[in-house]
């Protein structure tokens, strides 16, 4: 029953979904709503949700337990109960479904109603929205604000943002002109034209933002710490290929060249541990060993599997 541009907590649907319409609208749209509620999930007001539920249900059982479960108290550090009187409970085994229920009912069915030519993306209590022009968004925008004060929910006035998808098309001067999407960065970026020329020219696409990015590197160097040459490679490989999989898989959805390039830092870790491993004096030797170990040991890690070795 939920809205076709809801991609959070659903059977059959994606982020890399949401991501897709959200770069197929930002080349039609010059215009983007990134809207950030505050503490969603904290403020979720339980008199409204358990009207949406009993919408949509009676059964006794069903509304018993959701009861139960957004006044569940929270722990605190002593011990002690504290009592919740609104939100409900983030990793709580339903509160994805009762997001999902929330903003289905006070933002995307309200959208289709008032602003059918604005489409949106939303993932949880992630929100996309595209407008033609920066008035529309404008008033777009309000909007939007007082319909969620309705239901006792605020947009962060820091963290929401009115952005121009600025391209080789649309080249007019804005404050913002770029945002974070599900880990991607949305921004204009040069591209090679496909008729062989050298020059570039600009367009507005996603890769992996930077917060990712270091995200990355953290947890590599979580596993892999170069100065300790007892490790050896093959065990680090078998640590790190589960996480590098899985962040090739995500992150090379779009843009995949500067995605791997982030794995690019995990080579010259390995490179610093052989310095350290065999006590290479120059550079040159250092590569050298780098080279010759990677071409014959191409399969070991994920990433060198996919040709990112230099």
């Amino acid at each position: 029953m939920f809205h076709v541009s809801s991609f959070g907590y659903r059977p059959g649907r994606s982020a890399h979904d949401a991501l897709a319409q959200c770069q197929h609208n930002c080349i039609k749209y010059s215009w983007v709503l990134d809207l950030d509620i505050k503490g969603f999930f904290d403020n979720i007001s339980h008199e409204w949700m358990m009207k949406m539920v009993n919408h949509h249900t009676q059964e006794k059982w069903v509304l018993l337990y959701t009861e139960r479960w957004l006044k569940a108290g929270i722990e605190q550090a002593d011990g002690s109960i504290a009592a919740r009187e609104k939100g409900t409970p983030q990793g709580g085994v339903i509160s994805p479904q009762l997001a999902n229920l929330y903003l289905h009912h006070a933002f995307d069915m309200w959208m289709d109603r008032h602003f059918v030519s604005n489409p949106f993306e939303r993932y949880a209590d992630d929100i996309i929205v595209h407008c033609n022009s920066k008035a529309e968004a404008e008033e777009v925008l309000q909007s939007i604000r007082e319909r969620l004060q309705g239901f006792e929910l605020e947009l962060h006035p820091e963290k929401t943002k009115l952005v121009y998808c600025r391209n080789y098309l649309r080249k007019e001067e804005h404050e913002h002109n770029s945002f974070t999407f599900l880990s991607y960065s949305f921004q204009p970026r040069g591209k090679v034209n496909t008729f062989g020329r050298k020059n570039k020219f600009m367009v507005f696409s996603a890769a992996i933002c930077s917060k990712a990015k270091a995200f990355v590197r953290e947890k590599i160097r979580a596993v892999f710490n170069p100065r300790n040459t007892q490790v050896s490679l093959e065990r680090t490989a078998i640590k790190l290929n589960p996480k590098i999989r899985g962040w090739l898989n995500y992150y090379c959805r779009f843009n995949s060249q500067i995605a791997g390039r982030v794995f690019l830092y995990l080579n010259e870790l390995i490179r610093r541990w052989m310095k350290r491993k065999f006590r290479l004096k120059s550079r040159k030797a250092v590569v050298g060993q780098y080279q010759q170990y990677m071409q014959s040991n191409a399969a070991l890690f994920v990433h060198w599997q996919k040709g990112i070795r230099n």
